[in-house]
This record gives structure tokens, sequence and C-alpha cells, in this order.
């Protein structure tokens, strides 16, 4: 089954819309903290134990918040590749805490973080993948890329 088309209205945020972008750009910094953060560890020890100890903290805070709120839906509501999310995660830690400690630096390694997220969202998006509504992307979305492309190229190449 194909999910629907998601309808955009270009140029136009509405209040959901508003505090999604919100929450999204707030990810994005602390993404680049979280990096900042276990790169400096890895430095002081090694990417496999800032990825332990980065995800032992982030254990204790995630059941910590679990336990403070309220839960709609029972753990049967998620699909099997759902419980899997800690894999790309762990990997994402260590594969920036290295890219970090490189002469990459914390802007190249974020600019290609940005792009290849970018690059897979359009992709799920397009397919409907992961059970996203469906959202074709439009030629604005193709310039967003290559421009992000443009700027990541940029930065890493000097």
């Amino acid at each position: 089954m194909i999910p629907t088309l998601i309808e955009r209205r270009p140029g136009r945020l509405d209040l959901g819309q508003a505090v999604g972008a919100l929450a999204a750009f707030t990810a994005g910094l602390l993404l680049a903290l979280m990096i900042a953060q276990n790169g400096a560890l890895a430095r002081a020890t090694d990417p496999w134990l800032a990825s332990w100890l980065a995800h032992g903290v982030g254990t204790l805070v995630a059941a910590l918040l679990w336990c403070l709120t309220p839960r709609a839906a029972g753990p049967e509501a998620a699909p099997g590749w759902a419980w899997l999310g800690g894999l790309p995660g762990a990997l994402t830690v260590v594969l920036a805490a290295l890219c970090l400690n490189s002469s990459l630096g914390m802007a190249g390694t974020l600019a290609l973080l940005l792009l290849g997220q970018l690059l897979f969202g359009a992709l799920c998006d397009g397919a409907g993948w992961f059970g996203l509504a469906r959202r074709l992307p439009s030629g604005m979305d193709a310039l967003a890329a290559l421009l992000v492309m443009a700027g990541a190229l940029r930065i890493v190449l000097g």
C-alpha cells in the first residue's frame, strides 16, 4: 500500500509546522553539541567508549523522561524495524566522533551529516518509507539539496 501524498503549501507555516520547525532546529543544535562532546570524549579515550558512555547517559535521561511523560500507545503499536533505531544512532555517534577528530573538523562533519540526512530524508519522503506519508520532492527541494551539497563541498574542500 502506498501512502497518500502530503499536500504542501509553499511559503506558509501553520502553528503546528512552526513548532515542528523550531523543534527540528533545536534538535540540530543539540546534535552539534552532542558531536562536540562525544568528539572530546573520543579524543580523551576512544570512539567506542565515547559511544558507550553517550548512550548510557542517553538511556538514563530517556528513562527519566519516559517516566515523567504520559504515553498514548503501547509498544505493540511499533513495527519491528522501529525497535532497531539505536543501531544507526550508535554508529552515528562513533562515525561522527571519528570525523570530528579528523581534518574535517566540526563544520565539515556537520555539513556532510546534514547532506546525508537531507538526501536520505528526501528518498524516504518520496518513497513513503518507514511509515512516512509519501511526499514527492519539488524543484525547490532539489535546488535546496544542491545548495547544501555545494556548501558541504565548499566547507570540506576549502
